[in-house]
Parts: structure tokens; sequence; C-alpha cells
């Protein structure tokens, strides 16, 4: 058994379990921060993003839209995407890989 709390993350992104199918992550972002300086993509893996807490504003695939807790997206292989917390409190999302796209 793989089980992991969201407690254990202590990175603002950080992987929590990985398998040969699939792999979770948390990631935290302070107010003003970012998933990173670019849009990037995942060439092979799809990616499943859940907001927990706050809200993100996202770039994906040319389109901005804004996630609030409880609001998931769906970003396809090769997608270019970013995440911003544009609030004032920080904004926690839990994220599925499928397949895996980082070392576990």
């Amino acid at each position: 058994m793989n089980l992991k709390s969201l407690g254990d993350a202590k990175d603002w992104f950080e992987i929590l379990q990985t398998s040969g199918q699939c792999q979770t992550a948390l990631m935290t972002l302070k107010p003003g921060g970012a998933s990173g300086a670019e849009l990037n993509a995942h060439e092979k893996s799809e990616q499943v993003l859940l907001v927990l807490e706050g809200e993100v504003e996202g770039e994906i695939g040319g389109e901005k839209c804004v996630l609030r807790k409880g609001d998931t997206v769906v970003i396809l292989p090769g997608v270019k995407h970013r995440f911003q917390n544009m609030g004032k409190d920080k904004a926690v999302t839990f994220n599925v890989y499928a397949p895996p796209e980082y070392p576990a």
C-alpha cells in the first residue's frame, strides 16, 4: 500500500506517490507565486489539476481561466500551460499525471 497524507508535502511542489501508471503531487503557491516563469508542457503525460484551497489563474493552450476551490481541469499531453496565484491567500492544488511525469 502506498498511502500518503497531503500534510507530508513540505515544498511548494512535491511528488506524493508514483506507480507504473500515474503519479500524484501537491502544489502550493503563495500569493503572486506561479508554477513556473514560462508556460510548460508534459509531452507524454495528461495532467489533472484539482484546486483544494484558494484560486489560481490558469493559461492552458492559449486560453485563460480562473480556477477556484473544487474546480478541476484536464491538460492533455503537449498542451502548454502555467498557473499563478493572483489572490491574497495561498493556493493549493492536487495533481495527477498519467503516465508519471517526474522522477519518483
